[in-house]
């Protein structure tokens, strides 16, 4: 079984730097890798300092490179579903050139960076692959995306299935709306169980980490934080937290003395936060760090020291217990500004929106028929008790 780490952090932290040094370990261990940048200010070509195609490169033994073009990848591999969509949009008044604009609509680019990735881990070709995402928010974006879709397709296409048995002769004439074809359905329907396949495996703690890249600063902190909280709202096993760019303690000058005492105050704010997740401490080099000789240096005078590709079962995750008035659904939501959480339920589904953040949390099928009696906060943990009627 193969491994995932996915990079994240607050933009300028060093994320590509850590993920390619993970990559370079890796390589160096004699397992075959892949690092992809889903980033669409891609920067591994600047990092390894060569080109970089639209398909996968190799960089040095056994160690390869891509960074995806979700536009390319629509084009050569959902061509059908691109049609149908932009028929759709040339019938509703709007021009073709608003497809490409939008790639369909928003967050298929990440999507299909996601796609590409499963693709990539089901053929079986690489050990280890090594995901350099994008600053927070679009990391979110990007993670919480298959999850999202899929929700709206499972409820919208029973409904779209019948739309086209029936209307789909009359469509042109009556409704000036092309709807899509069967071919175009079919690779549609494919997505929805591709979408299911996707979560499943983002979702697999024996799989797939993700990985906080911080500095010790207030802003950078913070941010960690409140991703940390994020990744935990959508059940994701967030199992390390790298400190970049420590000082060295034996530096004397009393101006960097000042600075090594406001990251000490910072490192251990991290430490409690992050109290059960491994943190990991990288230095500030004193060298510019590019090129594959400087990302071997963080990998073999830093990384090497650790056993960083480990699974870690340390990830609370979602879950249900039985209890006197029903169940209890207990959700990991630490550093939350309660004031700040929103929540309510439909028939079917617990919405939780936290800041910009909503995920819709299906019920299992056995407590439809019941709903939120009591929520409160306890050591961290959202509890949301369900009664039945």
């Amino acid at each position: 079984m193969g491994r995932i780490l996915i990079f994240t952090g607050k933009g300028g932290v060093g994320k590509t730097s850590m993920a390619s040094a993970h990559a370079m370990l890796s390589a160096e261990q004699g397992k075959k890798t892949l690092i992809v940048s889903t980033d669409m200010a891609h920067n591994l070509c600047d990092i390894f300092e060569t080109t970089i195609e639209k398909t996968i490169t190799n960089i040095t033994t056994n160690l390869d490179a891509l960074e995806i073009d979700s536009n390319y990848m629509m084009d050569n591999e959902f061509s059908d579903m691109k049609r149908a969509f932009g028929n759709m949009i040339q019938s509703s008044g709007l021009p073709l050139g608003t497809l490409e604009q939008l790639s369909l609509f928003p967050g298929m680019d990440e999507l299909f960076s996601l796609l590409k990735i499963m693709e990539v881990y089901e053929s079986g070709e690489y050990e280890r692959i090594i995901v350099d995402c994008a600053p927070t928010g679009e990391t979110l974006t990007l993670l919480k995306f298959p999850e999202l879709l899929s929700w709206y397709m499972e409820k919208f296409f029973p409904v779209g299935k019948v739309a086209l048995r029936v209307l789909s002769p009359l469509s042109k004439v009556m409704f000036k709306i092309q709807l899509p074809d069967k071919a175009a359905m079919t690779d549609i329907e494919k997505l929805f169980f591709k979408l299911i396949k996707l979560q499943e495996l983002l979702k697999d703690k024996s799989i797939t980490s993700v990985r906080l890249v911080a500095m010790p600063e207030k802003m950078v902190v913070e941010e960690t934080k409140r991703n940390y909280m994020y990744m935990n709202l959508y059940d994701f096993n967030v199992d390390g937290v790298y400190i970049n760019r420590i000082l060295p303690k034996d530096i004397d000058n009393e101006f960097f003395n000042e600075w090594i005492e406001i990251q000490n105050n910072y490192t251990q704010e991290l430490n409690e936060i992050f109290v059960e997740v491994p943190l990991y401490s990288i230095p500030w080099f004193d060298s510019e760090i590019s090129g594959i000789k400087g990302i071997r240096t963080i990998a073999s005078e830093v990384l090497s020291e650790w056993e960083v590709f480990e699974v870690k079962d340390i990830h609370k995750g979602l879950s249900y217990e039985p209890v006197e008035e029903g169940y209890l659904l207990k959700l990991f939501l630490p550093s939350i500004d309660k004031e700040g959480l929103d929540m309510h339920e439909s028939t079917s589904d617990i919405i939780i929106k936290v800041g910009n953040f909503k995920r819709n949390i299906p019920k299992p099928n056995a407590l439809r028929n019941h709903s939120i009696s009591a929520a409160k906060f306890v050591d961290q943990h959202l509890l949301i008790t369900l009664s039945g009627q």
